[in-house]
């Protein structure tokens, strides 16, 4: 058993608080831009509200998908995910002109839970590297029972803050919206069985799941 135990009503509220976190601002920006189409004339203006508009709903959309199979069902239980879903949706909400994805996983299906971890630890990886950087997904074994290594490289990576929550501790400062995600990712690796971690190695960060 974790030795953090939280209510399954506070688990969903405090993962529905941090869904909505991060749609504020793409969202806002959407609002904003629509504000500046209806009170500006200028066309230069508008076009760049347009762009905004545009780049935001993206944004948006890139990381309600992304959030649908992190922290979503997925499916009934005992589904099983593409693999291949997975990689488009991360590379969608994780990938951009200063991160890229090596992705290195066999195209299968895997249990939800087992892909919804691995999601998870992507979370996890790209905070540790908040200039963007390189980011590498590989397997642990092969089949049903696969675990995962992500490794992160850039300028300044460093282990995230709250990471230590992949242990399932949650210490003195206890769970909330910004830091229920790695205690999420914990429970998550609990249910499949596997333990997770996160280490620098060198120069790069590295998390695991085996």
């Amino acid at each position: 058993m974790s030795g953090t135990p939280i209510e399954a009503l506070d688990l969903a509220a405090l993962l529905c608080s941090r869904v909505c976190h991060d749609l504020i601002s793409p969202v806002g920006a959407i609002v904003n831009g629509l504000e500046v189409l209806a009170e500006e004339k200028d066309e230069a203006t508008q076009a760049f509200a347009m762009d905004l508009i545009k780049r935001s709903a993206n944004t948006a959309s890139a990381k309600l998908q992304f959030c649908r199979i992190a922290f979503g069902a997925a499916g009934s239980a005992g589904a099983q995910i593409d693999t291949g879903d997975a990689e488009k949706v991360s590379r969608g909400f994780l990938e951009d002109d200063k991160t890229k994805i090596a992705w290195n996983l066999p195209r299968a299906y895997m249990a939800k839970n087992r892909v919804k971890l691995l999601l998870n630890m992507l979370l996890i990886a790209g905070q540790s590297i908040p200039r963007g950087g390189q980011m590498t997904i590989d397997p642990i074994g092969t089949g049903e029972e696969m675990g995962f290594k992500v490794t992160t490289t850039g300028t300044n990576a460093k282990v995230p803050p709250n990471s230590a929550l992949l242990s399932g501790e949650a210490g003195e400062e206890g769970l909330d919206a910004h830091r229920i995600q790695p205690f999420y990712a914990h429970l998550l690796a609990q249910a499949c069985g596997v333990k997770a971690s996160i280490a620098m190695e060198g120069d790069a960060v590295v998390i695991t799941a085996q």
